[in-house]
């Protein structure tokens, strides 16, 4: 009965940006926008890699991954989120708040390793360009996304287990638009001194340890496209690469913000905007950045608009 009173199984407050009520409005209809595009074109982008042969590629198979990734990210958070942004109630049920933060960390750190395998193809693609075919076997391209998924689902597991299990002394008012493990750790009632350790090193692993593997992938793919004398098969690689790259940013910029430093960044609005453009802004980016800026993707899109209207 002790241990039940200071763990506080009840219902959680998310306090969110109810402290700016008029800004809660405009928030909600932004929200909503960015969720449908982000529904509409990531599905348009599973449907077109899955349907047109020309896209049966490892590069395509990794972007097919991350979509999916980008629809069930936003989905454990956005739905609740616009629910509490509506009307005056603010709760999120324990059940609700452990299961969305399983979820979530689950595939924000499985987006981590994704990118950096998306990377991985890259490098292979421009650097090692003769042997890609034999690396990139459409098996070990399986392997690889399996490595991805299975390491966000044991990083959730281990993490959000502790986080769940700390003394929360009756506190339920979380600061934060959705249950995440820098805000829930701030409800604990004892030390959290080993338990923000224990972030760091996650984050060292799963989000610092793959952002500087990227940034050494992109560094031998500048070298190998500046040795490459065809002007048009360099702009070509580099307009390949440039996509993944501007994704890079968008998702590891604010990211790596909140986990590094949790402590400066939740309470404040700083912090919770910067959430705001990793779990909502970059999945309604990432299907606009691959077809805006692919000629194979437009081309996919284009070709099953005429199937359709040809049938």
């Amino acid at each position: 009965m002790e241990k039940k009173n200071l763990t506080s199984w009840g219902d959680f407050i998310l306090l969110g940006f109810s402290d700016q009520p008029q800004l809660e409005i405009v928030l909600f209809v932004l929200i909503l926008i960015s969720y449908l595009l982000t529904l509409v074109g990531n599905s348009a982008i599973i449907l077109v890699s899955c349907l047109d042969l020309k896209l049966r590629t490892p590069m395509y198979f990794f972007l097919t991954n991350l979509s999916f990734l980008d629809l069930c990210f936003t989905t454990s958070i956005v739905p609740q989120l616009l629910w509490n942004l509506k009307g005056p109630a603010k709760t999120i049920t324990s059940t609700g708040c452990a299961i969305q933060l399983y979820v979530s960390l689950s595939l924000g750190s499985t987006y981590c390793v994704l990118l950096t395998v998306m990377a991985f193809d890259r490098y292979v693609a421009v650097c090692r360009p003769l042997n890609y075919p034999a690396v990139m076997h459409p098996s070990f391209c399986k392997v690889l996304a399996g490595i991805a998924w299975l390491s966000g689902v044991g990083n959730s597991l281990i993490q959000s287990t502790i986080v769940l299990q700390l003394p929360r002394c009756g506190h339920r008012h979380l600061h934060h638009f959705f249950c995440e493990v820098p805000a829930m750790i701030k409800l604990a009632c004892v030390d959290i001194h080993a338990n923000e350790v224990q972030l760091f090193m996650a984050t060292l692993v799963l989000l610092l340890l793959p952002l500087a593997l990227i940034l050494v992938s992109y560094g031998f793919i500048v070298q190998a496209v500046v040795k490459i004398k065809s002007a048009q098969a360099s702009r070509k690689a580099l307009w390949t690469c440039g996509s993944h790259l501007i994704l890079v940013s968008l998702f590891f910029g604010p990211t790596s913000a909140i986990y590094i430093k949790p402590q400066r960044s939740y309470g404040h609005s700083q912090g919770k905007f910067l959430t705001l453009f990793y779990t909502v802004v970059t999945p309604t980016l990432n299907p606009l950045i691959y077809t805006l800026r692919n000629k194979d993707v437009k081309g996919a899109l284009k070709r099953l608009l005429r199937r359709e209207q040809n049938s």
